[in-house]
């Protein structure tokens, strides 16, 4: 793993902003070479999806498991500015459960503006788990591929600190009370909590958004989407193994050994025992 890492932990303000809001904006996440590279990537996807059949110039690329697909998307596993925050909240014991790609083009003339589909992630557990509120379980990162400077723009929309609210009820064409479209500048990136109350929001301009998500969470958690990665698993370090769901045994997603999660140890070894709470 890149040792430039250690440059980007999580700050104790940081923390305190996360728990309060459910949500952490981390300027300037990629570089402008990595963005073009992405954006290269994102744009090969959606050439390919816009020849369907049925597909018009207004839908939506929804695409999952990307990093098999490019190493582009690859190298934004353990990126350095954004995944030692992940371990920062969760700790030690992940795993990456879920890769996203959305491309939003500009809406048809009259949609209706502003933020639709409020939810939580991970749709089952917030029916299944009985506390409220629930445990975290898992966050996402999410990195903004084009600037994104005012609302309206396709934004990401989110309830600060909805996070402690439970599940969201909101009637078809209302926003929840202190709704906000996230403004962000290319190469930017958003940690959130899965229990961020969030939405979609329509892009009444006339610039495509393209926006990526990777999704991490503890590694006892199904994946949500396919996740087929043993391919990558001869060629990537152990680190990137233990992100990409390998495991030594099926108990050792309980009951991790050392090989299981180097992770672990790579921490140990160069933040020291007070790195690792459990």
């Amino acid at each position: 793993m890149d040792g430039s890492v250690l440059e980007h932990l999580l700050t104790d303000s940081e923390r305190d902003r996360f728990e309060r809001d459910g949500f952490l904006l981390l300027p300037r996440a990629l570089d402008a070479d990595t963005v073009t590279r992405l954006l290269a990537a994102s744009d090969h996807e959606d050439a390919r999806y816009r020849e369907e059949d049925g597909v018009g110039p207004h839908h939506v690329l929804n695409l999952h498991d990307l990093v098999v697909r490019e190493d582009a998307w690859l190298e934004l596993l353990d990126w350095p500015t954004t995944f030692p925050k992940v371990w920062g909240v969760l700790g030690w014991h992940i795993q990456l459960f879920h890769t996203q790609l959305l491309v939003t083009p500009p809406a048809p003339a009259g949609a209706a503006p502003g933020a639709y589909g409020w939810h939580q992630d991970n749709n089952r557990m917030n029916l299944d788990m009985e506390t409220s509120p629930q445990p975290r379980v898992s966050v996402k990162v999410g990195y903004f591929l084009t600037h994104l400077p005012e609302a309206g723009m396709g934004n990401l929309s989110v309830v600060p600190g909805s996070h402690e609210l439970g599940r969201p009820s909101v009637p078809l064409g209302e926003q929840p009370d202190g709704a906000i479209e996230v403004t962000a500048e290319a190469g930017d990136a958003i940690l959130f909590d899965r229990r961020l109350w969030h939405a979609a929001s329509t892009n009444c301009s006339n610039q495509t958004r393209v926006f990526v998500t990777y999704g991490y969470a503890y590694r006892w958690l199904r994946s949500k989407s396919a996740m087929q990665h043993a391919e990558l698993f001869g060629r990537v370090d152990p680190i990137r193994r233990q992100l990409l769901g390998w495991c030594s045994t099926a108990n050792g997603y309980f009951e991790p050994t050392d090989d299981d999660v180097p992770l672990r140890t790579w921490l140990r070894e160069h933040l020291g025992d007070e790195a690792i709470v459990a």
